[in-house]
């Protein structure tokens, strides 16, 4: 345990340093004048935008359905199956309504200056709507070849929920064995994409400073990270402690219960990587039962993305709201929900979040330059998270447990 601890330091410091030079070589590709340098740039960032498009469909509705139909609980447990999910869903879809909310109060500025809209670009609006118009597709491949997020979405919920409730049980498990096994590969992929994501990442560097030298101002990307930092930081220490408090439990009794299992989320900014520790802390030092901590954590561990779902929705809207598209309050409830169901059906690899609000984007021609810019204050974006994560899987066992205990007495 020990060496695996002091051998996270040294993977830190070796990704950091590779994301360092991606930085420093797209910085001296886009002020040069070298026209080489930067058609290279401006080509592997053009290759990226293409990898997110062809993976970013598959991957989402894969995800959702696996999540929906993997897990059947039985007898006793379902009241715990019902109630977890109920309380994740809220948890998560509460976490976008506040990044939403402090979206329209702090009204983060646009970068200044042009930002280069790929053909099509100037149909975004019209697109969009369709997305709304078109919730039920007329057959079950129109939304992955017209990239129709919300139908994906849909698909995907509709099938993994489906599969719980085929009745020949070799079907059901030779079915879910097919998309659990074909979600195996896509996450493969993706794996081997996020490992690369240096070279993409100086691919967008490069093309944003060849913006900037045109006059891009990136002035307003500190309103964005506002929303992003306080919408964690006011769900963890404001929404779930009165969630608890209403259920008659002490939310910073709790908290200091859960330090250990929220240092080690926040340190290695992995949620599955911390769940041991996390089922192990819950029932010792919240005394949780231990048959509903090792059913809820592992499932919440899955599904509960509260700090997903804010970063979801805060990037989707500011990247639109740079690229000229024009949406109301309408839109931003519609996408509430659709970051809420996207967050839960999260691939749950490392830098999921950015991975899968890149391909949301790069799906509706959405460019995605400025998450080149944001990629570096990602890491600590990730960081708390990851921390609210584990935070609110803790606090959704808690309550899960003291119900069932209340039955009990009852």
């Amino acid at each position: 345990m020990c060496v695996q601890h002091f051998s996270i330091p040294r993977k830190k410091l070796n990704s950091a340093g590779r994301y360092l030079i991606a930085i420093v070589l797209g910085i001296i590709s886009g002020y040069s004048d070298i026209a080489f340098l930067q058609d290279a740039g401006m080509m592997v960032s053009d290759v990226f935008i293409k990898i997110f498009k062809c993976i970013s469909m598959p991957i989402i509705a894969l995800s959702i359905i696996v999540t929906l139909s993997q897990y059947n609980a039985e007898g006793a447990m379902r009241k715990i199956w019902q109630r977890t999910l109920l309380y994740t869903i809220s948890t998560t879809l509460i976490a976008a309504s506040l990044a939403c909310v402090l979206y329209l109060l702090i009204s983060p500025a646009n970068v200044g200056g042009t930002i280069s809209i790929p053909p099509g670009g100037d149909s975004l609006k019209t697109n969009y709507f369709s997305h709304l118009a078109n919730l039920i597709p007329s057959n079950i491949f129109a939304p992955f070849l017209e990239h129709q997020v919300i139908g994906v979405l849909l698909v995907g919920a509709v099938i993994g929920i489906a599969i719980r409730y085929i009745r020949d049980t070799t079907a059901r498990v030779t079915i879910a064995n097919f998309f659990k096994g074909a979600h195996g590969i896509f996450l493969v992929v993706t794996g081997w994409v996020v490992k690369v994501i240096p070279i993409g990442l100086y691919g967008f560097i490069t093309t944003t400073v060849i913006q900037l030298k045109e006059g891009l101002d990136l002035a307003g990307i500190g309103g964005y990270l506002a929303i992003v930092v306080l919408a964690n930081l006011i769900q963890g220490f404001v929404i779930l402690p009165i969630w608890l408090r209403t259920n008659k439990i002490k939310p910073f009794v709790t908290m200091k219960g859960m330090l250990p299992a929220l240092s080690v989320a926040f340190f290695t900014k992995s949620s599955a990587g911390t769940l041991p520790m996390t089922m192990e802390t819950a029932e010792k030092n919240l005394n949780i039962e231990p048959k509903v901590s090792q059913f809820v954590l592992p499932l919440c561990t899955t599904i509960n993305m509260n700090g997903c779902a804010a970063f979801i929705f805060a990037t989707v809207i500011y990247l639109m709201q740079n690229n000229g598209m024009e949406f109301d309050i309408f839109t931003m409830i519609s996408w509430i929900f659709i970051a809420t169901i996207a967050a839960i059906g999260n691939a749950g690899v490392p830098m999921g979040c950015f991975f899968l609000s890149a391909s949301l984007l790069a799906s509706m021609n959405v460019p995605i330059i400025l998450l080149g810019i944001i990629l570096p204050f990602y890491s600590i974006i990730d960081m708390i998270e990851t921390a609210l994560n584990v935070w609110s899987d803790s606090c959704v066992a808690k309550v899960v447990d003291e119900k069932l205990k209340n039955q009990l007495l009852v």
